[in-house]
């Protein structure tokens, strides 16, 4: 599962007023999103099969395909509806199915399987860096095509960091809570899982307190600004 929150401006800043119907802008976010969320689940489902489990495999989800990841309230409707607000752009994309028992190592491995989908969003954070430094630099673009492709890269740097820092939060069915139990010893484990159930009441309190952002927001400043260097 995934959830990003995406600042519009390169420092978190929130977009102007005289922004909140950009269309464009709207869609370039959205679109971004969609493919984040695509490649994070894929990468979940990609290394479970790799791992030994090929459930989610069978269902069709080590796919790029968006639809097969998509969820219609936390990957449309929440996403839409944060942007047109002029709020920052929250979504999840359909969690893919583990079955840890048929992974071979089955702590580690599922660690190992949590940690595939900010990994995976780290990357896509790099990549953007790169292409986006080949534009400045000068590639065969005209100006008006340049400057909406650093656009497009610049949100992907911004989405994909928030998107990894977000997962890495230590509290389950987030990533980061699944990585921590592989970690914690199993006695430890099995008493921090029991966290699970109250996951999504814990996350909505981080929201509405702000905390959340505090969490977030700042490492994702600080790795924007070195990969934007």
């Amino acid at each position: 599962m995934s959830l990003p929150v995406q600042p519009d401006g390169p420092d978190g800043g929130r977009a102007n007023n005289h922004r909140s119907l950009d269309y464009t802008s709207i869609a370039i976010g959205l679109g971004i999103i969609l493919v984040s969320l695509t490649i994070h689940e894929a990468a979940h489902a990609w290394t479970a099969d790799r791992l030994g489990d090929p459930t989610a495999r069978l269902l069709g989800r080590v796919s790029l395909n968006p639809v097969v990841h998509i969820d219609p309230i936390g990957t449309i409707l929440l996403p839409i509806v944060a942007a047109i607000s002029n709020f920052p752009i929250i979504g999840w994309a359909k969690p893919v199915p583990v079955n840890v028992s048929r992974l071979r190592r089955h702590r580690r491995d599922f660690m190992i399987v949590a940690a595939a989908g900010p990994a995976s969003n780290i990357a896509q954070a790099l990549i953007a860096a790169i292409v986006l430094r080949a534009v400045i630099a000068g590639g065969p673009l005209d100006a008006t095509t340049a400057s909406y492709a650093g656009e497009v890269l610049v949100r992907a740097v911004q989405i994909n960091l928030l998107l990894a820092f977000f997962n890495l939060i230590p509290i389950p069915p987030l990533d980061g809570g699944n990585v921590l139990a592989g970690i914690l010893p199993e006695p430890m484990a099995t008493m921090f899982d029991s966290v699970r159930p109250f996951g999504f009441v814990l996350l909505y309190a981080l929201m509405l307190t702000g905390v959340l952002a505090q969490l977030i927001i700042p490492p994702t400043r600080f790795f924007l600004r070195l990969l934007l260097l």
